[in-house]
């Protein structure tokens, strides 16, 4: 028997051990420009494809104003942002807050960039959306600090706004009715004012534009004229971009009180005056009445104004507060036009 030992028995060397596979993207991410800013526009990207599904009419299954769009869309913003950031590297939990900021005002800056959305709209709901989107990158962030599956449970969360932008239309809409009202003293008599109230003509935009509402996109009045009608007294009101409607006056005490509801036609606000969701007199907001009291004092005329609206959304206690504002600032301004006016005519008379 042959003592020479067995090559073939002997231990080898060590196979190699196979190389580690490199991080994820996250090292080439990690290291390329501006590599901050890619979880942010991930976010507003997926968030731009939701709100391109959400493109139903008013009261239609999936619908820009359902409450599954205005709460969810914003919310998956910030999950996908944080799950992108958390696959380059740990983030901390003031990141998980602020970085969904970014990519929903990215996301609302892409929806006015296509033409899917206005002015209007996106300047009033970004607050809400920033919240929002806040919102599901906290979620997002405790979710891939405590367990293992980021990644279905982004899936499921992605599929929430779908799901119940299908079915929330069959549910009734909430309804909120509220108003507003403000005073100004204008030295001037109650003849005067009550003249310029019901003949307001070629106004300027230097003499409203101040006003938030116009600021952001409304457009600015050009007259208002109460005329006699064979259905009584109307009031035919005119802005930019085409604007117009009626106001039917249901009181009319002269030098007293005057008080009209609201009447609106098919096209009463062309296409793109307004955002066309949410035109006024439509599915999810209305003007109701408005009505102006003159009160007689000492060297002039106390002037006040009553607002009335509706709201109609999932979200009215968002929308109202936010009507409150822009409606009160409006009443102010709209104040002041008539102070101006009344004052420079009573000047010029004496």
């Amino acid at each position: 028997m042959s003592t020479e030992p067995d090559d073939t028995q002997r231990p080898g060397p060590a196979a190699p051990a196979p190389a580690a596979a490199p991080a994820m993207s996250g090292i080439s991410i990690r290291h390329m420009p501006f590599a901050w800013f890619w979880p942010a526009l991930a976010g507003a990207l997926v968030a731009l494809l939701l709100r391109i599904a959400f493109s139903g009419g008013p009261g239609q299954r999936f619908s820009a104003m359902l409450g599954s769009f205005i709460y969810l869309a914003p919310a998956v913003c910030g999950a996908v942002t944080v799950y992108m950031a958390e696959r380059i590297g740990r983030r901390s939990w003031g990141y998980y807050l602020w970085m969904p900021w970014i990519s929903t005002a990215l996301f609302l800056a892409g929806t006015l960039a296509i033409f899917i959305e206005g002015l209007v709209c996106a300047v009033v709901i970004i607050p809400l959306f920033a919240f929002m989107g806040s919102l599901g990158g906290l979620a997002m962030g405790i979710v891939c600090r405590v367990t293992n599956w980021p990644r279905p449970a982004l899936y499921s969360f992605a599929l929430l706004p779908l799901v119940f932008g299908a079915v929330e239309p069959q549910w009734p809409n909430p309804e909120q009715v509220s108003g507003t009202s403000r005073t100004l003293f204008i030295a001037a008599p109650a003849e005067r004012v009550w003249h310029e109230l019901n003949n307001a003509q070629g106004i300027r935009p230097s003499e409203v534009g101040d006003a938030w509402a116009y600021r952001i996109g409304v457009p600015m009045p050009v007259a208002g004229v109460t005329q006699d009608t064979p259905e009584g007294r109307v009031r035919k009101v005119q802005w930019q971009k085409d604007v117009h409607f009626d106001e039917i006056i249901t009181e009319w005490r002269p030098l007293q009180r005057v008080k009209w509801r609201y009447r609106f036609s098919p096209d009463s606000f062309p296409a793109g005056a307004l955002d066309d969701h949410v035109v006024i007199g439509g599915h999810y907001f209305d003007l109701r009445d408005s009505a102006y009291t003159l009160t007689p004092h000492e060297g002039g005329t106390e002037l006040r104004i009553d607002v009335s609206w509706r709201v109609s959304t999932r979200f009215n206690w968002y929308a109202d507060r936010v009507a409150q504002f822009l409606l009160g600032d409006f009443s102010e301004h709209i104040l002041r036009f008539y102070r101006a006016r009344s004052e420079t005519a009573a000047a010029a008379a004496a």
